[in-house]
């Protein structure tokens, strides 16, 4: 019988490895439709004869199949590298929340740590970690996190999207905002991630109705993530009170609230519109780039799914953490 995990883990994928005859047939005949076990079932009966296909074929074909259920998506509140090599409250809900659906084929993640002009997507085979900060422990600076891209994905990522011409990158790899969260869901960094830039020169708007465009993925095994944070004021951090729990700011708590409450009432267009919110969204959202995963992933979401808030605390004043779980 054939591993499954082989489809979702390039990584296990080696020159030489052994390959599998006949199995094309299986995606032709089918039209790439089945279930898992309908596939597993096929492959078990087919001979190994004829013409030949490597298990990285495999796994292309297989991102086409339709997963066994409906993935998930998550907003994660990544808040400092550190999070990335300490023991806290927030990994622990990150790894919690991770442990609680099937693992994915492979994951797409919008990071507000990524801007360029025009909508990129990273398409490597294998994505560089970025230590994109400075002023941390050495320690920080040696964590790699070795999971495999998928230029495939990234290839039918680009097919997928009308709205704009989406860029294949070979250069950017996987930055803090990504890897220091993801490590904490698959710690093995044994599922392929691919990226989403952010266009800068974009509306609220355009960064919604481009998300919208990427629900079919759900249905196809692949986890889509956005990370950044809801209210992220840098320039405004209470530096004295980074150990004092739960510490916010009045505007920062208000704009947190109105935030929250928009998103259990699926009012996206509150949210979208975020710079007619008044003074207290004006100075937690300075600049756009850490709340505009939040709107990627709100707009994948559908009438069936439940919202679930996690790791939903402020640090020093003008930061928050909370998450959230779409599905």
């Amino acid at each position: 019988m054939l591993n499954y995990s082989l489809l979702r883990n390039p990584s296990n994928y080696y020159s030489g490895a052994s390959v599998f005859a006949n199995y094309w047939k299986v995606f032709n005949l089918g039209k790439i439709y089945m279930r898992r076990k309908r596939f597993l079932q096929a492959l078990s009966i087919l001979p190994i004869a004829g013409v030949v296909m490597k298990l990285n074929d495999l796994y292309k074909a297989s991102l086409e199949m339709d997963a066994t259920e409906k993935m998930p998506v998550l907003f994660l509140g990544h808040g400092s590298p550190m999070n990335a090599i300490e023991e806290n409250e927030f990994v622990s809900g990150f790894r919690k929340v991770g442990a609680s659906f099937q693992k994915p084929k492979a994951i797409l993640c919008i990071s507000a740590h990524w801007e360029t002009k025009g909508t990129m997507v990273t398409a490597m085979e294998k994505p560089i970690t970025i230590h994109d900060f400075g002023g941390f422990t050495q320690a920080l600076f040696d964590v790699q996190y070795p999971a495999a891209g998928s230029p495939e994905l990234a290839q039918q990522t680009k097919e997928m999207v009308s709205r704009t011409d989406i860029g294949l990158d070979q250069k950017w790899g996987l930055d803090h905002g990504a890897w220091s969260v993801i490590k904490h869901l698959y710690p093995n960094a044994d599922v392929p991630v691919i990226q989403m830039s952010l266009d800068y020169t974009q509306s609220p708007q355009f960064h919604y109705e481009l998300a919208k465009e990427l629900s079919s993925l759900r249905q196809k095994g692949i986890l889509i993530i956005g990370s950044g944070n809801m209210v992220h004021n840098l320039r405004m951090i209470a530096w004295d009170k980074l150990n004092t729990d739960s510490y916010g700011f009045d505007w920062a708590l208000e704009a947190s609230d109105k935030m929250k409450k928009a998103i259990l009432n699926e009012d996206h267009q509150t949210l979208i519109n975020y710079r007619s919110q008044g003074k207290a969204f004006d100075l937690s959202i300075p600049t756009p780039e850490h709340y505009l995963p939040l709107l990627y992933s709100l707009a994948l979401q559908d009438k069936s799914d439940s919202i679930d808030l996690f790791n939903d605390k402020a640090i020093a004043g003008s930061l928050t953490m909370t998450s959230v779980k779409i599905g």
